[in-house]
């Protein structure tokens, strides 16, 4: 104590930013800082676009142009995008298109200011041979004559949205509207909907007669459902009973089109809520008569997926999502007889990913559905053994004829499927002992499980698209320390046909960017690797040692640790931090055990996998300090970094938590119920932070946008209230105007002084000072 305090008074003599790091010392920390100022965050607030700039010829994921050999994708240089056609065939690369000329014609047609290598769009088409342009954006459609470069644009109706309305929330027209109409592919026959009923008008309009009479406004039918069979003998359609339509109301109280606040109403279902029941519902046309289906399969849907006919027009099908999602079932029905049967039933105790496979996505589904040769086979998609795998049945029986993929790894997407030569091409992550399990690597296997073949033998993050003749496959792959290439390869023999693209970077490295460090260590089982990065700080110097932050987010839908490279830098890196995330245990695209660590039990968040990750990096490394971990996260990541006060204050001491779903009874219906189930039970009040807010331990701020659309702004002022009577302190920062996660820069600077003061121990910039006297304080 003699020691420190003679220090203390050494450095407070020599001036006062010495002062700080005294006091750092006395406080316990055996971690010293220098003083933060102005320019240092300022630095932090424009790393990202300053680093941005210095890269050329970084590709992004292509897309094939449909009814040619060709892809498209953009590439960035120094900041600015342009796009580039290549000509599978021949190999010849060249700009799509002349960007500036565009831009001319843009500008002109729509009284803005777009700039040539800033063009509002990332994806186009070519239309009538490549004469002509077509790209969206936001919702206009812009068609541009590539000869003259003149453009129009359409406005993409607004009403024109029943596909999507289809679970919640909407009331369709009673009265028919022509232009709203489905046509039998004999061409002679207009069913349509009249007085909430399906109606049959021949071609030539001499009849004109009801098919249904059960229709009205709580129980009406949808057109856009209208499914007739490829014989035309029949037609189904899904009739709607409406359910809860609840509404949250937001306040936009700052907006630049008034003085007076505008008030908004959006329809947004919780758990619980009264869902809206869809039922299938069969017509023959000749009988002019309804064939009734018994609903016994599928009495409690979440979600019935579109009406699908088998091409001989002997049955159709749908996917019955039941609520809870413990149940998916493939249903056949009849045309007939209106009898269904179930031919393939996915069964969880705890839930069916229900979305769509996909890949390098942020949201990812596992279900998957390939019909072959007409529904004789089908292949799907299951996590039955423990892991994302391919099977292969029988349509006609639903038997079980094989499994194609098996292992202890999982299958990430499907690329192409050719029923020719019964072979599948897909993506998966985990095959390669030793490598990260989230790399995603494209590979080839037989409709029997045999021939399994490896397309990327990169040790890297790969993204394959194939042409949609299945000659063709561009394959993009990088890692966080690799930069991007891009290679055309032919799908028949696997041959390396063009080198696409290769991504320069010296700039960038020049400039003092430097990677993220991977690095895992062993989760709360003691077996199972848990991956995630570690952002190192500006001029890091290993003999030192650096406060850690955590960046979280532990959404189940996903795994978020970035796998590919990218520019971006953590900001708090600036400032001195070093910033780590994390993928633990209850995040996806790993086993099922892994997986299911969250089922009804958010709150977990895999904190405790998180915690052993990081005393596993102290442990290996000196400069790695875990005296005072702060985190922080957006939407899941908010309810994520508010649970790691409240639930394991022992190890982190201050969070900012921004727009989270900090009571899951609050938040959206869809996304809470897969994960926390239904009926909505007691575990919601077990992983509610706003039950559990008394806990409160550590330094918090709170950050949320009035017009978050995706998050209920009530749910995080429901937590301020709970705080509050609870006698908390903590800090809330409210962004008028703001959506979902209050982006900008103010917010993100109210985060780096949130962990300036409560980390570092040193009192950020004064932001309302002048230039002049922020740098005469920092000197």
């Amino acid at each position: 104590m003699c020691k420190i305090g003679a220090l203390m008074l050494a450095l407070f003599v020599q001036g006062g930013s010495e002062l700080a790091t005294a006091q750092a010392l006395a406080n316990g920390s055996n971690v010293a800082h220098a003083l933060v100022g102005p320019a240092d965050f300022e630095r932090a607030l424009t790393i990202n676009d300053r680093y941005g700039a210095l890269t050329v010829n970084v590709p992004e994921v292509p897309w094939w142009l449909a009814g040619a050999d060709a892809f498209a994708y953009r590439r960035t240089t120094h900041g600015e995008h342009q796009f580039m056609l290549v000509d599978a065939a021949t190999g010849l690369k060249r700009p799509a298109f002349d960007q500036a000329r565009l831009a001319v014609a843009l500008n002109k047609a729509s009284y803005k200011s777009y700039q040539a290598g800033d063009l509002p769009f990332e994806r186009f088409e070519l239309t009538e041979d490549g004469r002509r342009l077509d790209f969206l954006i936001e919702q206009v459609r812009w068609s541009c004559d590539l000869a003259s470069y003149a453009c129009t644009s359409a406005t993409l109706a607004s009403d024109d949205s029943e596909v999507q309305q289809l679970s919640h929330g909407y009331t369709p027209p009673a009265e028919n509207n022509p232009d709203k109409r489905s046509v039998s592919p004999d061409g002679k026959w207009i069913a349509y909907i009249k007085n909430y009923n399906v109606f049959l008008r021949s071609k030539d309009g001499s009849q004109d007669v009801p098919l249904s009479w059960d229709g009205s406004e709580a129980n009406y039918y949808l057109l856009f459902t209208l499914s007739w069979s490829p014989d035309s003998r029949h037609v189904a359609a899904y009739r709607m009973r409406p359910g809860y339509d609840r509404e949250i109301h937001l306040i936009n109280s700052s907006t630049t089109q008034q003085l007076q606040p505008e008030y908004h109403t959006i329809v947004y279902s919780k758990p619980g809520d009264v869902l809206p029941l869809a039922q299938p519902v069969l017509f023959d046309i000749a009988g002019r008569r309804q064939i009734v289906i018994d609903n016994a399969l599928f009495p409690n849907p979440f979600e019935l997926s579109p009406l699908q006919w088998w091409e001989d027009g002997r049955s159709f099908t749908f996917e019955y999502n039941q609520r809870g999602h413990q149940l998916y079932r493939l249903v056949e029905v009849d045309a007939a007889t209106g009898r269904a049967r179930s031919l393939i039933d996915e069964i969880s105790k705890t839930f069916v990913d229900y979305l769509p496979l996909m890949t390098q996505q942020e949201v990812t589904g596992k279900t998957f559905r390939y019909d072959v040769d007409d529904g004789k086979e089908i292949i799907w998609a299951s996590e039955r053994d423990g892991y994302e795998h391919l099977y292969l049945f029988d349509g006609r029986t639903g038997a079980l004829k094989n499994q194609i993929t098996r292992g202890e790894w999982v299958v990430r997407g499907i690329d192409y499927v050719d029923p020719v030569k019964r072979q599948i091409w897909f993506e998966a992550s985990g095959m390669n002992p030793e490598e990260d399990p989230y790399f995603v690597q494209a590979y080839r296997i037989g409709f029997d499980g045999k021939g399994l073949i490896a397309l990327t033998p990169e040790p890297a993050n790969h993204h394959v698209e194939f042409s949609p003749d299945g000659r063709y496959y561009v394959d993009l792959w990088s890692r966080i320390d690799l930069p991007p290439r891009m290679v055309l390869y032919r799908a028949s023999d696997n041959a390396k046909l063009m080198e696409v693209e290769t991504a320069d970077i010296d700039e960038l490295v020049a400039a003092g960017w430097r990677p993220p460090l991977s690095f895992r260590a062993k989760g709360r089982d003691g077996k199972t690797d848990i991956w995630g990065v570690i952002h190192l700080p500006a001029n890091f110097d290993p003999k030192k040692r650096y406060p850690v932050v955590e960046d979280i987010y532990a959404g189940p839908t996903g795994s978020f640790v970035p796998k590919s490279f990218s520019t971006w830098i953590e900001p708090l890196t600036q400032l001195g931090f070093i910033v780590a995330q994390i993928d633990g245990m209850g995040t996806n695209n790993r086993s099922r055990a892994f997986h299911d660590v969250i089922w009804k039990n958010l709150k977990d968040a895999g904190l405790p996998d998180r915690i052993l990750w990081h005393k596993a990096a102290a442990a290996k490394f000196p400069w790695y300090d875990v005296s005072n971990v702060g985190i922080f996260g957006t939407s899941a990541g908010g309810q994520n970094a508010m649970g790691a006060l409240l639930f394991h204050p022992d190890f982190y001491k201050a969070a900012v938590a921004n727009s989270g779903c900090y009571d899951n009874r609050m938040d959206k219906l869809w996304w809470n119920e897969q994960w926390m189930g239904w009926p909505v039970g007691n575990e919601y009040q077990q992983s509610s932070a706003v039950d559990n807010a008394y806990r409160l331990q550590g330094k918090l701020m709170l950050v949320v946008g009035e017009m978050d659309q995706n998050v209920d702004p009530s749910s995080t002022f429901q937590l301020a209230d709970r705080l509050i009577k609870a006698g908390k302190d903590f800090e809330m920062v409210y962004v008028p105007g703001a959506d979902h996660g209050a982006p900008g820069t103010y917010t993100q600077r109210k985060l780096l002084d949130f962990f300036v003061r409560n980390i570092l121990g040193q009192t950020p910039p004064d932001w309302n000072a002048t230039r002049t006297e922020q740098q005469g304080k920092s000197l």
